[in-house]
């Protein structure tokens, strides 16, 4: 099942057939005791109406903040190291790589992410920006899983490499990120044969494409959205980024007009352009 907060309400949609759901706050359906069970009810006791148009199609969310996972995937640990050798902290990323402790960050506040088919912003200090495909958990309050999204993690690798520290000016500023175009609720997590995949258009032409599978990630997302509630609260739940598999050679950055495409086997295609 596959739900989609939009301009004209709550919609659940199996097989093609999108269903209106009742409810009118985003954050009470998220935190509903049996999500799963709810939408199917609503599946069977009402009838299908017309598909909504992506430009109808919002982020799936309401209140919730968007956090990320880093260096989960040995090809973001290899990016890490090499963009940030110079400043020091090439090993910092190994380190996190093989540690217990996953990398977390507060990635995005609701009022920093940006709709499905949105321009998101290019950093104007950043001359080094990607764009980061992530699985991304849906959380609700007490902790549990409900279902799964597809998050562009923007990066300016330029800011981060400089110093690790400044890692909260690489990730975080006005249209960082941006999640959808619905939420994929199911108990159990995509398979590892999962495809996550990325095609950067430029001008009509393809200039960046790659793909990885969740095979490769390193840490389950049971464990990752432990560690993010472990000594935290979250009144209405969280959504959390679990890492990039996927990273441009060094040499490549966003442009002006660059349509980012992140699709995830089972969930859909997020798009979004550059200002």
């Amino acid at each position: 099942m596959h739900l989609y907060r939009t301009t004209t309400g709550f919609y659940v949609v199996l097989n093609h057939q999108w269903h209106l759901l009742p409810e009118s706050d985003f954050d009470a359906l998220l935190n509903h005791p049996d999500l799963a069970a709810h939408l199917r009810h609503c599946i069977e006791s009402s009838p299908a109406v017309a598909p909504l148009a992506p430009d109808a199609w919002l982020a799936p969310l309401q209140t919730q903040e968007v956090w990320a996972a880093g260096v989960t995937y040995f090809r973001s640990r290899t990016a890490r190291m090499e963009e940030s050798k110079d400043a020091g902290g090439g090993t910092f990323y190994d380190r996190v790589y093989e540690a217990e402790r996953p990398e977390i960050f507060l990635k995005a506040t609701p009022q920093r992410v940006a709709k499905p088919g949105a321009v998101m912003h290019r950093r104007s200090d950043s001359k080094w920006m990607v764009p980061e495909p992530e699985l991304t958990l849906v959380i609700n309050a007490s902790g549990k899983i409900i279902g799964y999204t597809i998050g562009n993690d923007l990066s300016c690798r330029d800011i981060e490499g400089e110093n690790p520290l400044y890692l909260p000016q690489a990730k975080c500023f006005d249209r960082c990120a941006s999640v959808g175009p619905c939420i994929l609720v199911q108990e159990t997590p995509p398979p590892p044969t999962t495809a996550i995949r990325l095609d950067i258009q430029r001008h009509g032409s393809s200039v960046f494409a790659g793909e990885t599978t969740l095979s490769q990630l390193k840490r389950t997302p049971e464990e990752l959205a432990g560690f993010l509630y472990l000594d935290n609260t979250f009144a209405t739940g969280a959504l959390l980024m679990t890492g990039t598999g996927i990273v441009p050679g060094d040499d490549f950055t966003l442009q002006t007009g660059d349509i980012v495409n992140i699709s995830i086997d089972g969930i859909g295609t997020l798009i979004n352009s550059l200002d």
